[in-house]
């Protein structure tokens, strides 16, 4: 019983500047660091919360993601937390794990993503397709297969393996800006043979 109303209060005072509920969640971890894994539990849910919101704020184009790397940066905290330091802010050091989960997500949708990126403004090439993804494949290399290297390398690089502008000119041998135009310029012949063909 002793030990229930010791632990009930606060082990340090909580730094200046902290809210009411860093200093709460604050408290609950400390507690739970020296071993009170009811108040560590306490801790994780109320973050959970204050993280989500987090979250949601930065990805609202993303909101299907929100819950996985809510759960990552959870995981993050609880394998970082003998790093936490109980006269740091909390905020200060949660804040810095989210972020980086944030950075490893937007690293590996930015690549991801480039393969989506609007070339064209009619916008009509992949609006739909029933078809399986290995026709598909078969069908894009059969369309890469008719562009010059200048064109087709480019595409094929930054467009389908996802390399930066600068990584496929060192690996095509081409300047930046070459394969900047051979990737616009053979996309707009992809979409104009595409066009032609139906």
């Amino acid at each position: 019983m002793k030990s229930r109303q010791a632990s009930a209060q606060p082990l340090e005072p909580r730094p200046a500047g902290s809210s009411a509920a860093e200093a709460e969640l604050r408290v609950c971890l400390v507690a739970g660091l020296a071993g009170d894994a009811a108040r560590y539990r306490r801790f994780l849910d109320g973050l959970s919360g204050h993280l989500r919101a987090y979250l949601r704020r930065r990805l609202p184009r993303a909101r299907d993601d929100v819950e996985d790397i809510l759960q990552e940066t959870l995981l993050a905290v609880h394998n970082a937390r003998h790093t936490y330091r109980p006269e740091q802010p909390l905020t200060a050091w949660v804040h810095a794990i989210a972020r980086y989960k944030l950075m490893d997500f937007f690293r590996a949708h930015s690549r991801r993503e480039a393969l989506h990126d609007p070339f064209d403004d009619d916008g009509g090439l992949f609006v739909a397709s029933d078809v399986e993804p290995t026709d598909a494949r078969r069908d894009v290399a059969v369309l890469l297969q008719a562009l010059p290297d200048r064109h087709r390398l480019p595409i094929q690089l930054v467009k389908l393996e996802g390399l930066s502008v600068a990584e496929a000119a060192q690996r095509c041998g081409m300047s930046e800006s070459a394969v900047k135009v051979g990737v616009h310029r053979g996309l707009k012949a992809l979409a104009a043979r595409i066009r032609g063909n139906t």
